[in-house]
């Protein structure tokens, strides 16, 4: 472009070039044109602008591509509209003879569209300028619309959608004729032309009043239609438009009702509409309603889907505020849809109309409500569960059921309580503690509500009920410990009801499942009390027949969820559990075939699922205690494991005798018997692989098996990559959940926890919020593929060809449908043992096993289904890197090169072009240099085959497979591809999205190829380089959203090697109007691209993002659409609309990604924005610091309820408490329409949580910045030099009204960050001097506020976490010297105190609820707390007794006394701790004894007390360490000054001992004093004591300090060097030293070795300190000795 510098094309230039080359130089002048024309003179365009017309609209006639003609559009109407109008009217009337135009070749329609696209951008552009002309062209447009073809319909009907917004109002004669013509087309053949249709009238119904009055129903039932066969594509855009009219009939806009007398629609009538939908389908309303029900016929998934993402649409456009007037009202529709006969006819059925209903609840509920508002919503599902719940009740205990109808009614129940349950569960999980009133509120009843359906006749009702209960105790985990012993309870009392034994173990099972999310655990004897439960379960089942099912399958189920807890608790009961797994099974084979004989259908049912129960409880055994699995317990495992193989092998015969209805219970024991094989190593069973790969291959190649069912496995295997062409990347939509259901292989996203009951215990997969495991007949084959892909590699060559000719031999034999399944299991099967060889590094095997493999997979290549031609080529790939032989991949290269050059169908050509790019990706780019050349040029012409543009997405995918594997061996051919490339990019029709995607994605890889080299200046890289920018360019304004994040990543790469060349004052704008997509893969692209730039660019991305702010501001059409949702919200055209959606305020890009994490759900989403967040701040948090610490506080300062926050003292002027009273009012009365600018939803508490650890941040930072920080008169007077300068420490009171709103918060992880803060602040600014009163500190004025944010974490129910977390927290602030006033001193100190009560009262009430280790953990930071005041308190005593007293002053001189009142005496802190020493001295000395027990290494753990020590529990020895490594130090050094100012003369009196202590460490205390438990301990004398004490600090010093880990806290060596040196202070040290010299010897080594590796130079005077003492010593001794 750098040739054409003025706004003229320069036409001598384009001449000289090559034909290819033209379109490429105009599409970039028209790019520089669309740059300079907004910023160009006005004079200089009017100049020009008879010329430029000239020139643009003769390009309309030279028939330009699709991205050409949408930028010439562009450029013609800015050009008007900046110039003069004069001749605006004769190019439009040119315009229009090009659309009426008779010419119907393929040649003319270019031109033709870009005539129409020109028409469509100059009335957005200009709109009533041009308004007498409008009818004429509407007509002309509409005329052209019957004859045009597809790409045609969807240009013009694009253009009308421009026209009427540029019209608005105006074009109101028109709006009848568009919509009569429009309607039609939105069941056209093309879905481009649905999209585009749907987004026309989307347009449309802004101002056609009819759309939502008299044809209300009509618009209802051409959605429905549009909806049927749809594609995602067209999904999306008609549930916007239905959505949207629905929401407009209910609520119409202002402006439109105010000029007619419109009738407006109930929401009963719009809802019902929307429900025919979701019911009825597309199939109309001709029939009545009761003819409709009697006729069959199931309802259209696809409309389901389409209908469940309207209702979304439809509750978002009228707003949160809405939803919360009329939550019970919708919620009650929504759940009526699930109970309705016709969204339940068969099992599948229901559990897709389950999940539609979940997904409307979830996306409306889980975002668009505040907290406050979801209290609310939880409380109004609450009471529609107990209403179904009183309904079944009754009908249950109606003895006489004959009633048909109540029995009906009993099963829809179940779907609505799943419904209702879920969403509960999910609402609670998201509150997490800010929940805590749903529990406590008894009028809402949420226990007893939920714990009631535990009794619900319906498994599945039963298994939600138990959930919800899960994701209650996970969120309040304080509830976790008393709900599994009123289940336990409950389980005993109501043993005899099949329905309590199935519904509580279920509870059970799912608490047990969710201990893993709660950090504090349960009590360990939790464990042995469902064992005992499970035991006497399993021992009574046969008792009574009528519950011998339930009892048996809740006694495994309840040990299969006892060993999620882990080795720690199950080693304790490992005896007892391979016992009862052996007695499952028959002793030998002998008793196997006896039983065969036995039995009736009943108890052969019984016996089943029994031992699917045991094998799922050994398979929970070996995946969650791997560390227990030692080869003694893997050979009693095989027992009954090896038993179950040879009952395989039983079983038909059994169910021939018995009955068709085994079958299930027996596949319920083979899946079991797969999985638990799959985890164990199978070295341990290859004596039985031939029985076991029969049966696996039985399974998949559906041998027994009347069903087609298809594995589900399949696209996992496949690459990640091939997404583009399995249509898998659905996964990544934010409608994953209900689009799963439409994937076409069985049973595909119907997931539900009745399948499989032990789904509730085990951990969720990442991103699903409720397991869903599949139905049995898809688990059970997925089972056998997963299998034989772990066996495979382990058999023997000769096995391996009999397999893969029997799976030829199964595909010949099967036909029509059944052949697809067959061969897509045998594909997953195959591929999975592929995988599983390239795992182990083995290799395929001789010739003929090769041979047969290839056979099978080449077969494929050519099948018409595109699933198996993709696993087909995958399999191929996989095969050449397991072979690992150029032969071999010369051979199958070959193959498909001389297809390629033959064939001329599309299936052959799409498979075998696949071919080739997997078997670049396997081998690499050495392994397949030599084809490189010919694969490339074989694919660079099948990408140019313009008439399949599936052949063009396999070919280009390919491609791109090639260039990422070949990398520079790719250099060659870079300039060749590019070209390809951006040819295809101007020429392909948007509407192949795929092929644009797959262009992307070229793109992609060759800028990774080309790499660094992009920085450099020559031609060749200069013209590669603008290649690029311009094929970015392209796809960033493609529609297509897949597209745009392609595009995003492109730039991304450019931006990584050549960051100079990429313009982000275009590219940051771009990415902030993606962050409102309704698109999530472009958020997240948008996202990680503003992460890389944050990286090195923070300030610049900041200040672009807020010119977006700036420009929003300025247009005049600023507040038009302003909501996300509104028409058109994503085409990103017109002027006003490019801002649509992004609210960036002041708060700038910053505060729009704190809003967004109240709104994302997604893992890495959230992930890319918390490291953006925080690569933004530290590069600019410093430097603006009241703007970053105003966002932490807005957020902050949304804490759920602002009135538990006391006010504070301390620079809390009036003004902002207005404005908060203010922001409070308002935050919830804006109304969904209106005021879009305020966040709808108040900061969510993990976002809290984040600003909280951000305000960490900023402290740090500052500390590392500037000393003024930290020092208020040097910040003053900088401050007075500059008043732009900023300083930490002028915030002090914000900063603490931060950390206080946080650490008095609901939220247990908010308390824990606020508090974190707190002890940052207290740390950092207890020294800084209050310049105004000499002598005080600047933190003394919020000494009220510290007690008050402290005083709550002591109450009696805080979780000790948050109590440990606060003892730190105190003994920083006692510790600080800042405490001045004596009472307040106290009322910090009391709260040590009643805590060292609660450690001396041994088992207090918290500690029943949580596990052991966390009272340790507790209780040792209350001794460390102390133990850091004490070492405070000596300080200040020994500074005290060194300076000289002061001389008191006369009475007389009153005025002078003040400042002695606040002065404390030096002594008070050693008054305080004095009274508590005897017990906390023996405290100490047993933590430390403890804490010299458990540092023994592994080989002295027979030497440990067997009940545990002072503080530990034997069972949670593995977490106590953690505590006990914590906090040592500190005690080691108060022990030492304790013995030292004692001057080790305190003896351990017996009965203060017994005084202090529990009886369980009276016991534990007299063990480690080496005594024998009840002799009396008299027995050591004054001396023997002391030597002890001597040796255990010493002992515990020299382990320390021999090798102190290199994490180790510097503090814990400074600590420890402190004690030594404390305790060689005193005599009686002396002496035992100067006795025992090997005991000096050692200390001097390790000391040596300390000051050789430990840099800080405290550390190294500290070392130096100690030695000089043993110096000391040593030379005492020497002269005793001399005398």
């Amino acid at each position: 472009m750098e040739l054409a510098h003025s706004l003229l094309l320069n036409e001598e230039a384009l001449a000289q070039i090559t034909e290819a080359k033209r379109p490429v130089f105009i599409f970039e002048w028209l790019r520089f044109l669309d740059k300079v024309l907004v910023a160009a003179n006005k004079t200089d365009v009017k100049e020009k602008q008879k010329k430029l017309v000239e020139q643009l609209t003769g390009l309309i006639s030279s028939s330009p591509g699709p991205p050409t003609r949408k930028l010439l559009a562009k450029n013609l109407a800015a050009l008007y509209s900046i110039g003069d109008t004069f001749t605006v009217f004769q190019t439009l009337d040119k315009c229009n003879d090009i659309i009426k135009s008779k010419d119907d070749t393929a040649a003319y329609l270019p031109t033709k569209l870009a005539a129409v696209a020109c028409v469509g951008a100059f009335y957005e552009k200009m709109g009533r300028m041009l308004g007498s002309s409008f009818p004429e062209t509407v007509n002309n447009l509409l005329k052209s619309l019957k004859s045009a073809e597809s790409q045609g319909r969807s240009e013009i009907l694009m253009s009308l959608q421009k026209v009427l917004n540029g019209l608005g109002g105006a074009a109101a004669s028109c709006h009848r004729d568009i919509y009569k013509n429009a309607r039609s087309l939105l069941t056209d053949r093309s879905m481009a032309v649905r999209c585009a249709v749907a987004k026309c009238l989307l347009e449309l119904q802004n101002e056609a009043v009819f759309m939502w009055t008299a044809e209300l129903e009509n618009v209802a039932t051409l959605c429905f239609k549009a909806l049927e066969n749809s594609n995602y594509g067209v999904r999306v855009a008609v549930s916007k438009l239905l959505g949207t009219v629905m929401a407009t009939a209910l609520i119409p806009k202002q402006a439109t009702v105010m000029r007619q007398n419109v009738k407006r629609a109930t929401l009963e009538e719009v809802l019902e509409l929307m429900a025919t939908g979701f019911l009825r389908g597309g199939s109309g309303f001709l029939k009545s309603g009761g003819e409709m029900l009697k006729v069959g016929g199931s309802v259209n998934r696809e409309v389901r889907v389409g209908v469940t993402q309207a209702y979304v649409v439809f509750v978002t456009t009228l707003g949160g505020q809405w939803l919360e007037r009329n939550f019970a009202t919708f919620l009650s529709h929504v759940l009526d849809l699930v109970s309705h006969p016709r969204a339940t006819q068969t099992h599948v059925d229901a559990v897709y109309s389950r999940r539609c209903v979940s997904f409307i609840l979830r996306a409306t509920v889980g975002s668009l409500l505040g907290e406050k508002a979801q209290i609310a919503a939880a409380k109004d599902i609450c009471q529609a569960i107990g209403k179904q719940m009183k309904a079944v009740e009754a009908v249950v205990n109606d003895a006489n059921s004959e009633n048909k109808s109540g029995a009906a009614d009993v099963a829809a129940s179940q779907h609505v309580m799943v419904c209702a349950l879920q969403e509960l569960g999910s609402l609670v999980q998201s509150l997490n503690a800010t929940a805590s009133p749903l529990i406590q509120e008894p009028s809402i009843g949420l226990l007893e509500t939920v714990t009631s359906v535990l009794l619900h006749p319906s498994m599945a009702a039963r298994l939600a009920a138990a959930w919800c209960l899960r994701c209650v105790a996970v969120a309040l985990p304080f509830q976790l410990t008393p709900f599994l012993d009123r289940c336990a309870e409950r389980l005993n009392n109501l043993k005899t009801s099949p329905e309590a034994v199935s519904g509580y173990s279920f509870a059970m099972a799912a608490l047990l499942g969710g201990v893993h999310q709660c950090p504090l655990g349960i009590p360990h004897a939790k464990g042995k009390m469902v064992v005992s439960i499970a035991e006497d379960l399993l021992r009574t089942a046969a008792q009574n027949s009528r519950l011998s099912l339930q009892r048996t399958q809740a006694g495994w189920l309840l040990l299969g969820a006892l060993m999620t807890l882990g080795p720690s608790v199950v080693r304790y009961h490992l005896p007892k559990m391979l016992l009862l797994w052996r007695n499952v099974f028959p002793r030998s084979l002998k008793e196997l075939e006896a039983e065969k004989a036995r039995g009736d259908s009943f108890t052969w049912q019984v016996t089943l699922e029994g031992r699917a129960g045991a094998l799922c409880a050994m398979r929970s055994f070996v995946a969650h205690c791997p560390e227990l699995l030692t080869e003694d317990v893997i050979r009693k495992l095989m027992t009954p494991i090896e038993c179950a193989m040879t009952m395989m092998s039983h079983i038909p015969s059994v169910i021939k005798a018995h009955g068709a209805h085994l079958k299930a219970s027996a596949a319920m024991v083979r899946l079991r018997l797969y999985d638990i094989l799959a985890l164990l190593p199978p070295k341990t069973y290859e004596g039985s692989f031939n029985a076991l790969l029969r049966e696996l291959v039985a399974e998949f190649t559906l041998t027994d098996n009347s069903a087609n069912t298809t594995t589900s496995l399949l696209r996992s295997l496949c690459h990640y990559d091939d997404s583009v062409l399995l249509g898998s990347w659905l996964q990544e939509t934010d409608h994953k959940s209900i689009e799963d259901q439409l994937q076409p292989n069985s049973a595909s996203g119907s997931g539900a926890l009745e399948h499989d009951p032990s789904s509730i215990y085990l951990r969720i997969p990442a991103g699903e919020a409720v397991p869903g495991p599949l139905p049995l007949g898809v688990s059970v084959i997925d089972a056998s593929v997963a299998l034989f892909g772990v066996v495979f590699p382990h058999v023997s060559y000769k096995h391996r060809l009999q397999m893969l000719d029997h799976f030829a031999e199964c595909v010949k034999q099967a036909k029509g449908v059944r052949q697809q399944a067959v061969q897509l299991n045998i594909f997953t099967a195959v591929l999975s043992a592929l995988k599983g060889l390239a795992e182990n590094k083995s290799t395929l095997g001789p010739e003929e096993v090769r041979k047969s493999a290839l056979t099978l997979v080449m077969g494929a290549l050519d099948n018409p289904n595109p699933i198996l031609r993709c696993a087909a080529g995958e399999a191929l790939g996989r095969m050449a890197q397991v072979v690992g032989e150029a032969s071999f991949i010369a051979r199958m290269a070959q193959y498909s090169f001389d297809k390629l050059k033959s064939a001329r169908d599309v299936v052959s050509r799409t498979g075998h072009s696949l071919a080739l790019g997997c078997l670049h990706r396997y081998v690499g780019g050495i392994g397949s240099g030599q084809h490189l050349k010919t694969s490339v040029s074989i694919l660079l012409a099948l990408a140019q085959d313009g008439t399949s543009p599936e052949v063009q997405t396999w070919s280009l995918h390919s491609l791109a497979l090639i260039v990422d594997s070949s990398g520079p061996m790719y250099r060659g051919y870079v300039e060749p591809t590019l070209s390809l490339v951006l040819t295809l990019l101007l020429t392909v029709p948007p509407s192949h999205t795929e092929v644009h995607q797959c262009l992307g994605r070229c793109l992609g890889a060759i800028i990774t190829t080309v790499g660094p080299e992009l920085q450099g200046n020559g031609a060749t890289i200069s013209t590669i380089r603008s290649s690029c920018l311009v094929g970015c360019a392209i796809t960033q304004d493609h529609s297509d959203s897949l597209v745009q994040a392609a595009a995003i990543s492109c730039l991304q790469q450019l931006h990584m090697f050549a960051p100079r060349h990429v313009n982000l004052s275009s590219l940051v704008p771009s990415l902030c109007v993606h962050l409102c997509s309704s698109h999530l893969l472009l958020r997240r692209a948008a996202v990680a691209c503003l992460r890389q730039l944050a990286q090195r660019e923070a300030a610049e991305v900041c200040e672009y993002a807020m010119s977006l702010a700036k420009n929003a501001g300025d247009k005049e059409n600023n507040g038009i659409n302003m909501n996300p949702f509104a028409p058109g919200a994503s085409s990103r055209r017109d002027a006003h609309s490019r801002h649509q959606g992004v609210n960036i305020t002041e708060t700038g890009l910053e505060g729009v990604l704190f809003g967004m994490l109240d709104r994302e759900t997604d893992r890495k989403l959230c992930s890319d924005i918390h490291d953006t967040l925080g690569h933004m701040l530290s590069s600019l948090a410093v430097e603006n610091l009241s703007h970053w610490l105003m966002l932490c506080k807005d957020v902050l300062a949304a804490s759920s309820d602002m009135s538990t926050a006391a006010p504070l003292g301390g620079g809390k002027d009036e003004e902002s408490e207005k404005k908060d009273e203010m922001d409070d009012d308002t935050m919830f009365t804006t109304l969904g329409e209106e005021d879009k600018s305020k966040p709808s939803v108040a900061p969510r508490w993990a976002t809290r949580v984040f600003a909280a650890d951000c305000l960490c941040r900023v402290i740090m930072l500052c500390e590392n910045a500037n000393k003024a920080h930290f020092d208020l008169a040097l910040a003053r007077s900088a401050r007075l030099k500059n008043p732009k300068n900023d300083f930490l420490v002028l915030h002090l009171s914000d900063l603490i009204r931060m950390a206080f709103m946080a650490a008095t918060d609901h939220s247990n992880q908010l308390r824990m960050a606020g508090l974190q803060a707190l002890e940052d602040i207290i740390k950092k600014f207890a020294s800084v001097p209050e310049p105004e009163f000499p002598g005080h500190v600047i933190l003394e004025q919020y000494q009220a506020n510290v007690g008050a944010a402290l005083r709550p974490a002591f109450s009696q129910d805080t979780p000790s976490d948050i109590t440990a977390k606060a003892c730190q927290v105190c003994s920083a602030w006692i510790g600080s010297g800042v405490v001045s006033d004596l009472n307040d001193l106290r009322r910090v100190h009391n709260l040590l105190v009643s805590s060292l009560d609660k450690v001396q009262a041994g088992k207090g009430s918290s500690s029943q609820l949580y596990r052991e280790s966390a009272t340790t953990m507790e209780k040792l930071a209350v001794l460390k707390a102390w133990a850091e005041v004490y070492v405070v308190a000596m300080k200040i005593k020994k500074e005290a007794e060194t300076k000289p007293k002061r001389v008191l002053k006369s009475t007389e001189e009153d005025e002078d006394d003040f400042g002695a009142v606040d002065e404390l005496p030096p002594d008070s802190l050693i008054t305080l701790v004095q009274p508590e020493l005897p017990a906390l001295s023996r405290l100490w000395l047993a933590a430390l004894k403890d804490y010299a027990l458990l540092t023994l290494p592994a080989e002295f753990a027979t030497q440990l007390p067997p009940d545990g020590g002072a503080f530990y529990t034997p069972e949670t020895i593995d977490t106590a360490r953690l505590h006990y490594r914590n906090s040592w130090a500190p005690i080691l050094h108060a022990v030492a000054l304790w013995l030292n100012s004692t001057g080790f003369n305190a003896s351990e009196s017996t009965e203060e001992t017994a005084a202090a202590m529990p009886n369980s460490q009276k016991r534990a205390t007299s063990i480690m004093l080496n005594q024998t438990p009840g002799t009396p301990p008299s027995t050591k004398s004054l001396p023997e004591i002391n030597k002890d004490r001597m040796h255990l600090i010493l002992g515990v010093s020299i382990q320390f300090l021999c090798s102190p880990r290199p994490e180790e806290p510097v503090e814990h060596v400074t600590s420890c060097l402190q004690a030594l040196h404390t305790l060689l202070d005193s005599p009686c040290a002396r002496i035992h030293i100067a006795e025992d010299q090997l005991l000096g010897v050692e200390l001097l080594s390790v000391l040596h070795r300390l000051l050789l590796t430990w840099d800080p130079p405290s550390v190294q005077l500290l070392v130096t300190g100690v030695v000089q003492q043993i110096m000391k010593m040593i030379l005492r001794k020497k002269k005793i000795l001399l005398l």
